[in-house]
């Protein structure tokens, strides 16, 4: 049995055996606990899941202290931005309460028998149901709230479907730490016993996807990884719905007006975004489209200067250093790439380390490549003359999670040229703003089309519980068989009657 190896990224050196890798026998039996679990974890209903999830979230917070210290260990993080990290995965297991409470996501249909113009119609009622057990993949770069605990996990927690993560091998010791908390948690609220499992090691993640009793799955990581487990699926007697985030470039347009009115402080916020965290975020803004010109020149000066004064950064594991290092060469050296700035070097150093770069070319003739994510701390310059050139670059650019516009004050026309332009291309389009910060809310989409995702879905935000549920309808069915939330009366949801929109404050 191989060992589950924790290291610690800043000196590159292991640091303790967490784990054995989980066997294909202890696999099996993982996933046919939670397929027992999925019946009862369903009967809790809609306000003991809430209180579960608020249990969930209580418990993390009272080991803050320690989950923040292995984490740190392990990721080089910070505690500052791991303690904010805890808050929100804390904060969207209760926003998922509220979501169980408000009962909309439900989408309660009925339509009473009746007659219509295509003739009489049955009594049917429709509502969406839990999916089944689910396995979650966690993310290398969000220890907490991609990972163990995060939105995947809650939201499929919400829906009513058990939970097996596969463990990242990046932090395998914060996620057992976190998992043992959550299991704790669930078992003193009275969950039942398969609510929650992990299991560790990349194989055990390939026995996971392929088990007949997991019935979806939620990915974060890398388009090589995704495409990995959709052959898995494909090979499936049954395949199931994959949901993926796996790749963005979040290019970021900043118009000539924007350019006039605040270059510098453009130049010196884009280059915080892209490095935040090492650049080692889905929505780093990798490609940033400036104007040709005084104007221009004056936003790219302020981002060389900033990235020549930033230090090398610790990047999560040896692979993401060791592909960040070739693939940032690569891009160097591509025919009409320049390098403008670079980074502090680091002076016998050890761990994983990325030094920032900061790369130019032009709109007119953009090499393939720079449209290609490269993760850590790295971004390109695409310097535009005129609108046409602009859109033309654009529509060349794959699609991405976010894209941005910088307008300049009042600025309206192209603005909305290139909104519209870009809409296509990205699940969230930012106004004057930066697209690292994705918050977790009733209206948040986190998704794209192909390569940034490969389904019209969410994974941030309520919306998220959506993709671990099923619809159901129920044709001429008797009270005593329906949902209580399809029963003659209710009036604890929102429900949509015979066409018309009922919620609580108005009756069903």
């Amino acid at each position: 049995m191989t060992d589950v190896v924790s290291t610690d990224p800043r000196t590159g050196q292991a640091v303790e055996v967490v784990a054995a890798e989980t066997s294909p026998q202890e696999v099996a039996a993982l996933c046919e606990a939670a397929l027992a679990a999925a019946p009862a974890l369903e009967d809790l209903g809609r306000e003991r899941r809430a209180a579960l999830l608020e249990a969930l979230a209580d418990a993390l917070e009272a080991r803050r202290e320690d989950v923040v210290a292995i984490a740190d260990r392990e990721t080089a993080l910070g505690a500052g931005r791991l303690n904010g990290e805890l808050t929100r995965t804390a904060y969207q297991l209760r926003l998922f309460g509220e979501v169980l409470r408000e009962g909309s996501y439900l989408e309660a249909t009925i339509d009473h028998a009746g007659d219509t113009p295509m003739g009489p119609r049955p009594d049917l009622r429709r509502m969406l149901l839990p999916i089944g057990p689910v396995a979650v993949f966690g993310a290398s770069n969000f220890p907490l709230a991609f990972s163990v605990p995060g939105g995947d996990t809650a939201s499929a927690l919400a829906a009513g479907c058990p939970v097996i993560v596969k463990a990242h091998g990046s932090h395998p010791a914060t996620s057992q730490l976190v998992f043992d908390v959550l299991v704790a948690a669930a078992r003193e609220f009275g969950a039942p016993e398969g609510t929650l499992a992990i299991v560790h090691g990349q194989q055990a993640g390939a026995d996971l996807v392929a088990h007949p009793a997991v019935r979806a799955v939620g990915f974060t990581g890398s388009v090589r990884g995704g495409k990995a487990l959709l052959e898995i699926i494909e090979n499936r007697a049954d395949p199931i719905p994959f949901f993926g985030e796996l790749s963005s470039l979040n290019p970021v347009v900043v118009t000539p007006a924007a350019a006039a009115e605040r270059g510098q402080q453009i130049g010196e916020q884009t280059v915080a975004s892209f490095t935040l965290g090492a650049g080692q975020f889905c929505t780093k803004p990798g490609l940033v489209f400036v104007p040709a010109g005084q104007d221009g020149d004056a936003v790219v000066g302020a981002m060389t200067t900033a990235v020549a004064q930033a230090p090398a950064q610790v990047l999560l594991n040896e692979g993401i250093a060791n592909t960040y290092g070739s693939t940032s060469a690569e891009l160097a050296q591509l025919p009409g790439v320049e390098e403008i700035a670079r980074g502090a070097q680091p002076e016998g150093a050890v761990g994983f380390t990325g030094v920032p770069l900061l790369l130019s070319a032009d709109a007119a003739d953009l090499p393939h490549g720079v449209t290609e994510e490269c993760f850590g701390p790295v971004s390109t310059v695409v310097r535009y003359d005129g609108e046409e050139q602009l859109l033309a670059a654009l529509e060349g650019v794959p699609s991405s999670l976010t894209a941005t516009v910088q307008r300049g004050q009042g600025e309206t026309e192209l603005p909305a040229t290139v909104a519209r332009a870009l809409r296509d291309h990205a699940g969230r389009i930012l106004f004057d703003a930066y697209p690292t910060g994705v918050a977790v809310s009733w209206a948040q989409h986190h998704g794209g089309p192909w390569p940034s995702t490969n389904s019209q879905h969410t994974s941030v935000g309520t919306s998220a519980i959506r993709r671990f549920l099923r619809p159901v309808t129920w044709q001429g069915a008797p009270d005593e068989v329906l949902p209580a939330e399809l029963t003659e009366g209710f009036t604890g949801i929102p429900r949509r009657v015979d066409g018309v929109l009922h919620t609580p404050t108005t009756g069903a």
